[in-house]
């Protein structure tokens, strides 16, 4: 049986090619986690693109992809326009993605990124990151 690191190479080698900084790889309890800050939210967005092609759907529950877009990346400010409550923010693009933060209603957040037509890379004026659905984002 494989290695973590052998299951998940191809986005290991992405990240490393893909300018990833201060890129950590470790396991712990059987769990992969790959640390660091990567240039721009497409260069993220390409990451989880390759975790879903190895792992569909996310299922085994073996990798914790903690990488952050520098704050340097370019980037568009969009209003959070749910009809009243907060905006959830996951860690990846997906709804069985566990909750990182919230985004108030009518409050701003920053688009790093369009991962698909349903989701988008953002950052919460709180300095949370991940995925939330475009439909609740506005520009503008």
């Amino acid at each position: 049986m494989p290695t973590l690191e052998e299951k998940y190479a191809d986005l290991i080698t992405a990240a490393k090619a893909g300018g990833a900084s201060n890129l950590a790889v470790r396991t712990q309890d059987n769990v992969l986690y790959i640390d660091g800050v990567v240039p721009t939210g497409e260069a993220k967005d390409k990451l989880w693109s390759i975790y879903d092609k190895i792992d569909p759907d996310y299922r085994s529950g073996d990798l914790v992809l903690n990488l952050n877009v520098s704050p340097a990346a370019p980037s568009t400010r969009l209003k959070v326009t749910t009809e009243s409550s907060n905006l959830n923010i996951r860690k990846g693009p997906g709804t069985d993605q566990p909750i990182v933060g919230k985004a108030a209603h009518n409050s701003e957040v920053t688009l790093l990124s369009k991962y698909n037509d349903e989701w988008a890379l953002v950052r919460s004026a709180k300095g949370e990151e991940g995925y939330c659905s475009l439909k609740y984002l506005t520009p503008l």
